[in-house]
């Protein structure tokens, strides 16, 4: 199988694209298409401060390397959750790529641990309170990178979130009908009130495969296993259903996520209105500051009813 673009051997086929690259082409894509995605949703400039909310799987490590290599001022954030084997593992993977790749560049690496700051690990917690694990750990980890965003004053913080990632997220909303998370899912969310980062992701264009393949390819040393906590996750029957639809139609996943992307560009009302609206129905939390629509916001009355769990053993 030759390269689409050059004489050499391809070394992975995009079916969904009906081509096949080889290893220096393929990274040039892979750069294409993370730069489209920047300037398309007018992400961020050469000159902001970026925050790379990083796990040690493939897509955040693929994400930091690429921003770093476009020449972007890119530090990261990394929450240790204090899951038993599997955060020790992650925590070393983001570690050994800061040392090896972000440090040279002048990169730094922040670590927020769990079990020291909230007192116990992701899952204790979570049966303090009686909510899912994957509940109370977005809960955490939201919060947990918006606040270093702000107190640092990074312009933006950037995850990364993937194809497969968002059109499995858009057909859960969807299925639910959850309209709320329909109006503000899409590849950027604006600093609409003071206290909140800006949030964009980059890798909105690619898949998961071809993050995979770059991350192989350019020798990213990432945890392959998936969270123990996210097993019988609704995210991943709805991935597994997408993936299905994919090989017996390549391009679905893009069809079904830039299709809805381009709808609600028609239909979602202007930036300005939008932020008017977050402005009017949000405030301070009477507890940490940070915006929300009721007096004390989600992340700190979970800690407060953990903490009230804790002592009353």
């Amino acid at each position: 199988m030759k390269c689409l673009k050059c004489p050499g051997k391809a070394v992975i086929d995009l079916p969904r694209h009906n081509s096949a690259f080889c290893k220096a082409c393929f990274t040039e894509f892979v750069h294409q298409q993370v730069a489209r995605a920047i300037k398309s949703e007018r992400m961020f400039s050469p000159q902001d401060r970026i925050l790379v909310a990083v796990s040690g799987g493939k897509d955040s490590l693929a994400l930091w390397q690429i921003l770093l290599h476009m020449g972007y001022r890119a530090d990261a954030l990394y929450v240790d959750l204090g899951i038993p084997g599997y955060s020790a593992t992650s925590r070393s993977k983001v570690e050994q790529f800061a040392e090896a790749v972000a440090g040279p560049q002048g990169a730094k690496l922040m670590v927020h641990t769990v079990t020291e700051q909230q007192g116990a690990g992701i899952q204790d917690l979570a049966n303090f309170i009686h909510r899912p694990t994957c509940s109370a750990c977005g809960t955490i980890k939201r919060y947990q990178f918006n606040r270093a965003a702000v107190e640092n004053k990074y312009d933006v913080m950037a995850t990364g979130h993937n194809l497969d990632d968002e059109a499995a997220r858009l057909l859960g909303n969807v299925l639910n009908w959850q309209q709320e998370y329909l109006d503000k899912q899409g590849p950027s969310l604006p600093a609409s009130v003071e206290g909140f980062a800006k949030k964009v992701k980059p890798l909105y264009r690619l898949s998961e495969r071809e993050i995979a393949a770059y991350a192989v390819l350019h020798r990213i040393d990432y945890i392959v296993e998936e969270c123990p906590m996210s097993k019988g996750a609704k995210m991943l029957l709805y991935k597994d259903v997408l993936n299905r639809l994919e090989i017996e139609s390549p391009g679905t996943k893009q069809r079904f996520y830039w299709g809805f992307l381009e709808q609600q560009a028609r239909t979602t009302p202007a930036s300005s209105s939008m932020a008017e609206k977050d402005q009017a129905a949000l405030h301070p939390c009477t507890t940490c500051g940070q915006p929300t629509t009721s007096e004390v916001c989600g992340y700190c009355k979970m800690m407060a009813r953990a903490t009230a769990k804790a002592n009353s053993r």
